[in-house]
């Protein structure tokens, strides 16, 4: 049965090495071992030759010396037997009159496999081919070791299929070769890539190292774990510092500090339903294959991961970065994004004016400081933007006043057509009671303020810029042919979450001081559509996120449900991990069925939704990223969240 949460726990172990002394080494990796199985790690890769140091040069070559280290070896598997991880284990061995620098697969008493070294280093502070042969040249496929045949060569990946996972083997210098041996094993399907290495520390070499993993896990979108070689193998020359690296997909889950005085051990967690998502999706991995054939070892990990022992966190704000000079700088290039966009639409439509309904909330507020930005941007006057601000029945003050004092202080072309009488006529014409606060009475005031702003753009040659965002259309939130329609909707790919920082970099980066008073209160304005009427103190009556869910809970449901297809119980345990202490899982229960129920049954808005710039990895447009039938049935889905 496969494993639907779909983490595996990896660690990267460094002991402290006595060079030549297998035994003591021995040692020193069971123990490592031990905790780190104690920890709930499933795979441990530890360094180069940790059997018996990297530094110990000739004595590599000497049959006294491999005859050690594989009886420590078969030392380790006595030892460990009912110790349940799969470690990988760096020793020499000879094969057929030629020596290979190794990894050894071990657990649970057995052995696995052997993988040697395909590239071999002879530059500079390394002379790996004065002992070494590379694991290019060989041709046979098994060797005789611990009193048993073990598949032998670097054709090897190894699979638990239970939990629908591959792993692949590397030896330090394969990863800085131009065709690295991991990425014939990620195209073949191996998800995590192991590194034993021996890599000296200078100056500068850390960063380079660090990013190299990095970077390679993104290419091969895998997970990349590196452990190298410690303090104990710091000699003659050369330091070791005992990097460490945890990498996935292009992110740096775990990395050690370097330069212990005793053993190290780093863990982290691997997604492998994630990687594999991306996989899937992205079609330029999955239309080349390998190079070279593999043969796949079947290696049984650890049943059972108990959630609690999983300790990844996930980011609650996936869409905006906790950095603060990130963060601006994303804002700063959407805002590019959106503003190159909307310029481009108005000279291809030759549209004279862009006209927006101004409502004093966050959405109609960065469409206006868009549209205002455009025209810096086509050298034309501010007063070429045309606000409308149009009052309702449930209009506020606070909206009322900061939508007009924002127009003016931008210097555009402000109008304001009251909707509240026009509407009450249509009530009647349609029968429809004066006291009537259903939803037709809501969305007929968004039809009416919808008509105006296309009416008043078709009398002087403009263009509507649509004002809803991206969270808005996973939900539905919009009426149809009211707000969810204009010629051309710059806000379509910001989610709701990430408007109100993009409002706020515009605020204090692109706009006038005058600009900057009225934009700070709107963004501590309440979310609203203000469509019923204010309360007796005339505030905001109508709050969104009290009948529709917090956004920045469907913010985070939106992008792990469109980014990697996660279902609703992997969607619930990771809310609630990542929301821990702000919202109780039965809360995070109930607006997840919100937003699979809403999000299935409104996709008809989507398909009929305007176009709009594309400005992140999730994208909701019919044409681009995201086709669905509008009757898809979410049951299936609804259902395993109605269990949880």
């Amino acid at each position: 049965m496969e494993d639907t949460l779909g983490f595996i726990k990896v660690a990267c172990g460094t002991p402290i090495v006595s060079v030549a002394n297998c035994q003591r080494n021995a040692q020193s990796i069971i123990d490592i071992m031990r905790r780190a199985a104690d920890d709930g790690a499933a795979i441990l890769v530890l360094p180069e030759l940790s059997l018996t140091g990297y530094t110990a040069a000739d004595l590599l070559s000497m049959p006294f010396l491999q005859r050690e280290a594989q009886l420590a070896l078969d030392n380790i598997l006595s030892m460990t037997n009912t110790v349940p991880i799969v470690a990988v284990v760096g020793l020499p061995l000879p094969v057929d009159g030629k020596l290979y620098n190794c990894a050894a697969v071990i657990s649970q008493g057995e052995l696995w496999g052997i993988v040697p070294k395909t590239y071999i280093p002879n530059y500079s502070e390394f002379y790996e081919m004065r002992w070494f042969a590379s694991g290019a040249t060989v041709t046979q496929q098994s060797i005789r070791i611990c009193d048993k045949d073990v598949p032998f060569g670097t054709d090897l990946i190894f699979t638990d299929e239970t939990k629908k996972l591959k792993f692949g083997i590397e030896i330090c210098e394969d990863l800085w070769a131009p065709h690295a041996p991991s990425i014939d094993m990620a195209l073949a399907g191996a998800q995590i890539i192991l590194n034993l290495s021996a890599s000296d520390d200078i100056v500068g070499k850390d960063s380079y190292r660090a990013d190299l993993v990095r970077m390679h896990s993104a290419t091969t979108c895998s997970a990349y774990v590196f452990a190298s070689a410690g303090n104990g193998e710091s000699t003659t020359d050369l330091v070791f510092g005992g990097a460490q690296y945890i990498a996935e997909n292009g992110t740096m889950l775990a990395r050690a500090e370097r330069y212990a005085t005793d053993s190290v051990i780093t863990e982290a967690d691997i997604d492998i339903r994630r990687l594999d998502s991306v996989r899937m999706r992205d079609n330029t991995f999955s239309s080349v294959s390998p190079a070279k054939s593999f043969r796949y070892i079947e290696v049984p990990l650890r049943t059972g991961q108990d959630e609690d022992m999983i300790s990844r966190a996930f980011d609650p704000h996936p869409f905006i970065p906790s950095d603060n000079s990130q963060r601006n700088s994303r804002c700063h290039e959407i805002f590019n994004i959106q503003t190159h966009a909307l310029a481009r639409r108005m000279q291809a439509s030759s549209s004279s004016k862009a006209v927006i309904g101004v409502s004093g909330g966050l959405d109609s507020t960065l469409a206006l400081l868009v549209a205002v930005k455009t025209m810096d941007l086509m050298n034309r006057p501010h007063s070429d933007v045309v606000g409308i601000t149009m009052p309702g029945f449930g209009t506020t003050s606070r909206t009322h006043d900061n939508a007009v004092g924002l127009m003016k202080a931008l210097g555009i072309t402000a109008l304001e057509i009251d909707i509240t009488e026009v509407c009450r006529k249509h009530m009647a014409d349609i029968g429809l009671p004066a006291d009537d606060r259903s939803v037709t009475f809501e969305n007929l005031q968004a039809r009416e303020r919808t008509q105006i702003l296309m009416d008043y753009a078709n009398k002087i040659n403009g263009l509507v810029v649509g004002t809803g965002d991206l969270s808005e259309l996973a939900l539905g939130w919009a009426t149809y042919n009211g707000d969810q329609m204009s010629m051309y909707g710059v806000n379509a790919g910001v989610p709701k979450t990430l408007v109100r920082y993009v409002v706020s970099y515009a605020a204090e980066n692109e706009m006038s001081q005058s600009a900057k008073t009225f934009l700070l209160d709107i963004i501590d304005t309440p979310i609203s559509p203000e469509l019923l009427p204010a309360d007796n103190e005339g505030k905001i009556a109508q709050k969104t996120e009290d009948l529709v869910g917090p956004y920045e809970l469907h913010d985070f449901f939106l992008y792990n449900f469109l980014r990697f297809g996660f279902g609703p119980r992997r969607l619930f345990f990771m809310a609630s991990r990542a929301f821990d202490g702000v919202y109780a899982p039965s809360v995070i229960k109930k607006w997840l069925i919100t937003f699979l129920r809403r999000f299935f049954s409104q996709q008809f808005k989507r398909s009929a939704m305007p176009d709009g710039p594309k400005v992140g990895s999730v994208s909701l447009s019919p044409r681009g990223d995201w086709r669905m039938p509008s009757d898809a049935t979410a049951a299936m889905w609804l259902a395993e969240a109605e269990e949880l």
